[in-house]
């Protein structure tokens, strides 16, 4: 088991989410940044399906009651065990007692620590994560919550450390369904301007600042679904992208979708960064 001692601003558990139950009304949900949940799981030998924390801005602080191995991942970030400093991105032992501390990352916003043996929070809908949008599985975390940790079911693996990967920027779009609501100058302008992270960015999608994305067919569009990555223009002509716990449908044409390793790095941009699409 261990202890939530501190969470930082926003402290959540994620697995990779509810897909498949759209045409129901239950949104995906599930960790912003797939690729860096998936790795801190296979780094203690878990399946990447099971449950972590996902920290937003670091702070958080856990304390153990028993021996667990972990591992941070997400951007690189300033790790301490006790008042030792260690690095993230490898598999470490948490001894009875000692407290793991994650540090704000540099650049990027999302952390995530896996357990050996996964968090053993409850399921609803047959996961375990917390959608922000819908209210469904846990709460966000707070101090003095304690988690059950599962019995492990793999090998460590016989790495030391892996590779950190540092947020990009530079984002890869697809023409999305409704490419053809807007004109040739929008899609030139959404490939080649620089757009600006606004304030208004959390695990529900980012807003950004920029040129007007200028519409060719300017009717009322009946509400579709939405997936994660979808680039959809609203009124006033400035994209937003969704992220994970984006609603399932969208009234605003969508001109573009990110592919699945942009929507991963788009999780962890932050607010004022600056950020290229391209096709």
């Amino acid at each position: 088991m261990i202890l939530i001692v501190d969470t930082g601003p926003l402290a959540v558990i994620e697995d990779l989410g509810r897909p498949g139950l759209a045409h129901l009304g239950v949104p995906p949900s599930g960790a912003a940044d797939r690729a860096s949940c998936g790795l801190a799981n296979r780094l203690v030998g878990n399946d990447e399906i099971d449950a972590v924390i996902e920290v937003t801005f670091g702070g958080l602080i856990i304390a153990a009651d028993q021996l667990h191995w972990v591992a941070v991942t997400g951007p690189p970030t300033q790790l301490w065990i006790d008042d030792q400093p260690t690095a993230s991105h490898a598999a470490l032992p948490l001894r009875p007692g000692q407290r793991l501390r994650i540090d704000p990352p540099v650049r990027g916003v999302r952390n995530y620590l896996a357990a050996r043996g996964g968090l053993q929070m409850p399921k609803t809908l047959g996961s375990r994560s917390t959608d922000v949008l819908s209210g469904l599985g846990p709460a966000p975390l707070r101090r003095g919550t304690t988690i059950q940790v599962g019995q492990p079911t793999g090998s460590l693996p016989g790495i030391d450390v892996a590779p950190q990967r540092v947020p990009s920027k530079d984002l890869e779009v697809f023409p999305g369904p409704r490419r053809d609501w807007f004109t040739g100058e929008a899609w030139a302008r959404l490939v080649s301007e620089q757009w600006t992270v606004s304030a208004d960015a959390d695990r529900i999608g980012i807003r950004f600042e920029g040129p007007e994305l200028d519409r060719r067919i300017a009717e009322e569009l009946p509400s579709e679904g939405l997936i994660r990555g979808a680039v959809q223009v609203p009124a006033g002509g400035q994209p937003l992208v969704f992220l994970a716990d984006h609603p399932v449908t969208g009234g605003y044409p969508v001109i573009a979708v990110l592919s699945d390793v942009s929507a991963d790095h788009a999780a962890q941009l932050r607010p004022g960064d600056h950020v290229r699409f391209h096709g």
